[in-house]
């Protein structure tokens, strides 16, 4: 692994720091003789794992660590669920800073470790003196949603109030929770999407303390893959392998004699997923899978035990997207701004990066948009808004939606007829 700056190894080692201990970073002590007052925790900090933060612990966490981060910190509340819940925001660092990373935490209700890292977070980053932290917050944005499905983490179910599986749901926008990221997507315009879950082990085969996988979708700029590899690979596994934690690739189970990939089972590139949905909008991002079995004899016997570990590894995860930010803030903002659009066939959908599409899946000679009807206007009207996607108002109430425009990759996978998930039926358009 490179040898990074002195000052990226900082921050790294002071999250890491805080993976294991989650108060080290923060003094006890002023620099006078009066002691600061002991620094919020969350309840599961305070029950030592032994149980996940409740509703409403998080609800006073948030606040107290607002009210003591003066105005390092802003939580505000974007919606609420469908049961009333609220999905909340943490913004750290400047309101648009030269980077800005986006932490969306728990999408599945059942998969609590990713929500409790990212409340440790929070307040770890709204609280720290770190000299090298700080420097990273003056020129960082920090987005954080510390609990991406509260009404599916309340009933303890993968999917919301309703079933959906949020995570497969970031093309279609039928819920309020891929909605309201949509709209984070499409507002704050985040470089860097890290999103936090757990997953179940097949043992010997699939069972590291951690998983990563950048986005996969061929639809999705050369130069966001790129970028979203070098991070998993030479940042946070890494990072993970420092921490004493075992890792590797999501969806590929390796053969235990050989250490080498025998099959994939996840982890495609299906472009609703937030990893690939992300990379469509322009951002790098990174899927991040703890093992939610106990990984010893120890953590079958300590409950408490075991989810300190997922927290922990959670929370180097994080410690190695932050150490990644400040090393390669320049090659990071390359990627995710580019100049000019770019030219060329577009993808419909299907394949990977290491599977290439079929032929029927790409558009060799895209059209220059696609057209709309009046009914499927009306109906996907607040959808292609939501994705940031430009559409041009027809006399007859349709609508012309271009491919020239910063939604090039996404427009085809949203209208064209082919496409897996089209939102509406859509007319490939002649000319613009």
């Amino acid at each position: 692994m490179p040898k990074r700056p002195r000052a990226a190894r900082r921050v790294l080692a002071l999250a890491a720091g805080t993976a294991l201990l989650p108060l080290l970073a923060l003094p006890a002590k002023a620099a006078g003789p009066e002691p600061r007052p002991a620094p919020p925790r969350t309840g599961f900090e305070r029950g030592d794992g032994a149980h996940w933060t409740g509703e409403e612990e998080e609800r006073d966490f948030l606040a107290a660590v607002d009210a003591a981060a003066g105005d390092r910190l802003t939580v505000t509340t974007l919606a609420t669920t469908d049961q009333g819940r609220p999905l909340r925001l943490a913004a750290l660092g400047p309101a648009r800073g030269d980077v800005t990373v986006l932490l969306v935490c728990s999408q599945h209700g059942d998969e609590p470790a990713g929500r409790e890292a990212c409340l440790g977070t929070v307040r770890n980053l709204a609280l720290t003196r770190d000299p090298a932290t700080l420097r990273l917050l003056a020129r960082t944005t920090v987005l954080v949603v510390p609990d991406a499905n509260p009404d599916g983490r309340a009933a303890g179910t993968r999917g919301n109030a309703a079933g959906i599986d949020v995570n497969r749901d970031h093309l279609a926008l039928r819920t309020t929770e891929a909605r309201t990221l949509a709209a984070l997507l499409r507002d704050r315009r985040p470089d860097l999407v890290l999103d936090l879950h757990e997953y179940g082990a097949t043992p010997r085969f699939y069972d590291k303390d951690l998983l990563t996988l950048w986005p996969r979708t061929p639809a999705a700029d050369p130069r966001i893959r790129a970028e979203s590899r070098r991070l998993s690979d030479a940042h946070v596994r890494p990072a993970a392998a420092l921490a004493g934690r075992t890792h590797g690739v999501y969806g590929v189970w390796t053969d235990p004699l050989t250490g080498r990939p025998a099959r994939r089972v996840a982890g495609d590139g299906q472009e609703r997923i937030l990893r690939n949905t992300a990379a469509l909008k322009g951002a790098v991002s990174l899927l991040a899978e703890t093992r939610e079995d106990p990984l010893d004899p120890a953590g079958e016997r300590d409950p408490a035990l075991d989810r300190r570990r997922r927290v922990a590894t959670h929370l180097t995860t994080v410690a190695a997207v932050l150490s990644y930010t400040a090393e390669r803030s320049g090659p990071l903002t390359a990627a995710t701004r580019p100049t000019a659009p770019f030219p060329g066939p577009l993808h419909l959908g299907g394949g990977t990066d290491d599977d290439p599409a079929a032929p029927d899946d790409t558009l060799a000679d895209p059209p220059c948009g696609y057209r709309l009807g009046p009914a499927a206007y009306a109906r996907i009207r607040d959808a292609l808004a939501l994705h940031g996607v430009t559409a041009r108002p027809a006399p007859d109430g349709g609508a012309l939606v271009p491919l020239d425009q910063p939604g090039r990759r996404l427009v085809p996978l949203l209208l064209d007829p082919r496409a897996p998930y089209a939102l509406a039926p859509a007319a490939p358009a002649p000319d613009c």
